[in-house]
């Protein structure tokens, strides 16, 4: 199944903003045309603590402690614009569109996620329960998505890791699958059961979901995650391609056997367990060697493992990575 996409036309340069701008409250207030239309409107945008403006309704997240970033010289952040009307959750459509408009009617609070399969702890916890043991840190990371575009993008969440350990898998386990919820009533892609077989499932090996890169978000530009985005709770493995981001979980299962993921299971010949970012393997349809970031023109080399080599490239030693799609 082809992943719909915009043109590169379709999203103007001005929706890139410039690390510098967004750790500079000043210079980032006076930087976009958000906060100058505010402005002319008599009203003034509110902004996160790290001076990011923040999405209309969305609350601030207090307590964000700075955590991993490793740009290079060339990444900047995402326009919060473009973060937000720009993404594919198939569960509100198949337009990068869909998902800021048809979210609007779903309702993040209250929220519960259950913790089971082979594990000494598990049980059902509201989500303030599941995050409050936890320190919440921002983590700029790339986005890479299989469609061969990208993002930049200041996330706020927990170290999976930290979490995997809290509920003490056994030693037989050796994944973690995710599920998102199932509500047609409010995501109306899942009154379509053509689109995917619902509920949306991903999974990682144990030792991936341990690496300090993975993390749970419960946020993005220092304010809670809007619908659109995965609210109120989602995946972020950076060094994988994007459909690995399971979005509004409600499920963290640990298993012995490998789980099949949504597109594995939708299109198997060109979708597997992995998904890691490597630009020397195609998608059977398009090359990976080069992406479109979000907000730039030319296309810049994609890099390997989106980067983070260094970081994770342990996890796959002796492995074929050319089969490690």
């Amino acid at each position: 199944m082809l992943i719909r996409q915009k043109k590169k036309s379709d999203v103007a340069s001005y929706e890139i903003t410039p690390q510098k701008l967004y750790l500079d409250r000043r210079r980032f207030m006076g930087g976009i045309g958000l906060a100058a239309g505010s402005v002319a409107l008599g009203v003034m945008p509110r902004t996160s603590a790290h001076g990011a403006v923040l999405p209309p309704g969305a609350g601030e997240i207090p307590g964000i402690v700075n955590g991993y970033s490793k740009l290079g010289e060339k990444d900047e952040l995402t326009h919060l614009n473009a973060v937000t009307t720009y993404n594919n959750f198939y569960e509100f459509g198949t337009g990068k569109e869909d998902p800021g408009v048809n979210s609007g009617d779903f309702k993040p609070r209250p929220w519960q996620i259950k913790v089971d399969g082979l594990c000494a702890k598990p049980g059902t916890l509201d989500l303030d329960d599941f995050v409050k043991p936890h320190t919440i840190e921002e983590r700029i990371y790339r986005m890479r998505c299989v469609e061969a575009w990208s993002m930049v993008i200041p996330w706020a969440g927990i170290p999976l890791g930290d979490i995997v350990k809290r509920f003490e898998p056994l030693g037989s386990a050796k994944y973690v699958s995710f599920e998102t919820i199932v509500r047609p009533e409010e995501m109306p892609g899942q009154r379509r059961s053509h689109i995917l077989p619902w509920p949306y499932v991903e999974g990682l090996r144990l030792d991936e979901a341990a690496n300090p890169l993975a993390i749970l978000a419960v946020g993005l530009y220092g304010a809670v995650l809007p619908n659109q985005n995965g609210a109120p709770v989602r995946l972020v493995v950076p060094w994988k391609y994007g459909f690995k981001g399971v979005k509004s979980i409600v499920r963290m299962s640990f298993t012995e056997e490998e789980p099949k993921n949504t597109w594995q299971v939708m299109n198997p010949p060109e979708y597997g367990f992995y998904a890691n970012v490597n630009p020397t393997v195609d998608h059977p349809r398009w090359s990976q060697a080069t992406e479109r970031r979000i907000g730039e023109f030319f296309r810049r080399e994609t890099l390997m493992f989106n980067g983070y080599q260094e970081e994770v490239g342990q996890l796959y030693a002796g492995m074929d990575l050319a089969k490690n799609y």
